[in-house]
């Protein structure tokens, strides 16, 4: 266990801001509780304005001839007889959507056909936007800007886009505007995630990372809510979700306090101890009246009392350790993303009501959140990273033996006599699909947290945002391997599977974090952690001198 530092500076008693946590505020009491409950609610609407492709770009369940176009009427009905497909063969003019044309943007701008890998490209676009808005909010979250502060930007742009998206004249300005909606939302994730930990002691951390996770999940299963009571049009569905972040940026965000370790790095130790102060206040606790914050810095011991200028240190790319360990998150992480991702996006695939599959996903998702945030009290974050990881590539790879390739996209077999087998069949992969996405959900959710711990307070923001990058990144591509799953379900799911279970494998070389402290700056943590290796170095070589000598 780490030595608590309390060095007296000048009738002064200096303590890092872990030790004033865990000390005299409480590693988890009611204001930190509230805190993190408020921080939280923002990825209700992060999660309906990621996911909202699903419902808004879904494709229409059936099409029908119209009597009234006497001159193809028959040739319509001719098309129609192949299913589905029968669409491109049908006389221009003589069908229409059932549900109606502007049901979800396939529907209102005949993306079908011809035009079928359109469809994929707003929800690619927004994830590419999100890549690259990851990157701009982790530096201004780590500088100049904050942690709060980037959040209230990201919601109310992400408020601006969403309303514009919903007047979208054509397919190619929703595009656009879908991938700027993703550029500006992806701060909210980010910020969440590291103000929500960042004031609570180290043994609660796993946990409350985790309950931001089910604040998202619950705004995933409010979507087919939304979307079922706007299913006559696309465009309401965007201008619900447009009042949300709005909302949130109004009245509830002040209530947000800045986080302590972020003023401790920028040189505002006083800002930092008052924050402190509040919570511990909030918890029926009090700090010593002489109690200071300790700021390590690079080539110094401690930052003295009194402030001072902002923690200066390198960037994570330049020290090597950081970034061999921030490069082996990434990849992981672009594995883990896109099946994480392209399982929610490829409901349409499976042959059930869309409504019905993406609430069970949601469902489904709970008890991974819930089963989640008690492994992480007690479970090694590497392993259990790396076992959820396998689990979803495996569950993946079992999809293949229950999909069915005569399945065209009308949601029924061509050939009747095998209606029976093939529900059977559509049920087993329905099951293993939803414990596949249980198992990706965990890893996804682990593997943040994990981030977290991995980095210091002055680059932690930054690798949060990169391993978003990643995720992103995974998550753009994963659309355009669900249009591709429309002719060949089996390809998709050996993507998928083979992806997921590489990212667990490669977990596998990353450190271990349980219980470790966070540190603040690149320097102390690698000093710090030398020392620690040093010591179980020693430690063993003790442990088998002694053994050896008893012997």
């Amino acid at each position: 266990m780490e030595e608590e530092v309390e060095d007296l500076v000048g009738g002064k008693l200096e303590k890092t801001v872990d030790e004033v946590v865990e000390d005299h505020v409480g590693a988890l009491g009611v204001s930190q509780v509230m805190h993190v409950l408020l921080v939280s609610l923002a990825l209700i609407f992060d999660s309906q304005t990621t996911l909202v492709t699903i419902f808004t770009d879904a494709q229409p369940t059936a099409w029908r001839c119209k009597e009234e176009h006497a001159p193809s009427y028959t040739a319509c009905v001719a098309a129609a007889s192949l299913g589905a497909d029968g669409v491109c063969g049908a006389p221009l003019g003589s069908w229409d959507w059932v549900g109606g044309s502007r049901s979800s943007t396939i529907a209102e701008w005949g993306l079908v056909c011809d035009r079928k890998f359109l469809a994929a490209m707003p929800a690619s676009l927004f994830f590419l936007g999100s890549l690259l808005g990851s990157f701009m909010y982790g530096k201004l979250a780590d500088s100049w800007l904050g942690r709060k502060k980037a959040m209230l930007v990201s919601c109310l742009l992400t408020s601006i886009t969403s309303f514009i998206t919903s007047l979208s004249p054509n397919v190619w300005v929703y595009v656009a505007l879908r991938f700027a909606n993703g550029f500006f939302r992806s701060g909210i994730g980010i910020c969440c995630l590291v103000l929500s930990t960042e004031v609570v002691g180290r043994k609660w951390r796993g946990q409350v990372g985790q309950c931001g996770f089910f604040f998202f999940t619950a705004g995933f299963l409010s979507l087919p809510l939304i979307a079922y009571s706007t299913r006559s049009s696309w465009r309401e569905i965007y201008r619900i979700l447009s009042l949300l972040p709005l909302a949130y940026a109004i009245f509830v965000l002040p209530q947000v306090s800045e986080s302590p370790r972020w003023l401790l790095v920028r040189g505002r130790s006083k800002e930092a101890l008052e924050v402190l102060k509040k919570f511990a206040r909030f918890n029926g606790q009090k700090l010593p009246n002489n109690v200071c914050l300790a700021n390590p810095s690079a080539g110094q011991g401690k930052v003295g009392c009194e402030g001072g200028a902002p923690t200066t240190s390198k960037s994570l790319w330049h020290a090597k350790w950081a970034a061999k360990r921030m490069l082996t998150l990434m990849i992981a992480g672009l594995g883990i993303g896109f099946v994480y991702y392209g399982i929610q996006l490829n409901a349409e695939n499976l042959n059930f009501n869309i409504y019905f599959t993406v609430a069970l996903n949601t469902i489904s998702e709970i008890p991974a959140v819930f089963l989640g945030s008690i492994l992480l009290g007690f479970t090694n974050r590497r392993l259990l990273l790396s076992l959820s990881a396998c689990t979803a590539g495996i569950s993946c790879l079992l999809c293949i033996l229950f999909s069915s390739e005569d399945h065209k996209g009308t949601g029924k077999p061509t050939h009747s006599k095998r209606v029976g087998k093939s529900l059977e069949r559509s049920w087993l992969q329905l099951l293993t699909e939803g414990i596949g996405f249980m198992a990706a959900s965990t890893a996804f959710d682990v593997l943040y947290i994990y981030c977290v711990e991995l980095f210091p307070t002055n680059v932690r923001n930054f690798a949060v945002s990169m391993l978003r990058q990643a995720f992103m990144l995974g998550a753009s591509i994963s659309p355009l391997l669900v249009a591709v799953g429309h002719l060949s379900p089996s390809l998709s799911f050996i993507i998928f599977g083979a992806l997921s279970i590489s990212s667990g494998l490669l977990s596998l070389w990353l450190p271990e974090t349980r219980n470790a402290p966070l540190y603040e700056t690149l320097e102390q943590q690698e000093e710090e952690e030398k020392q620690s290796s040093a010591s179980k170095v020693s430690d063993l070589e003790l442990g088998e001198k002694s053994r050896v000598s008893t012997t």
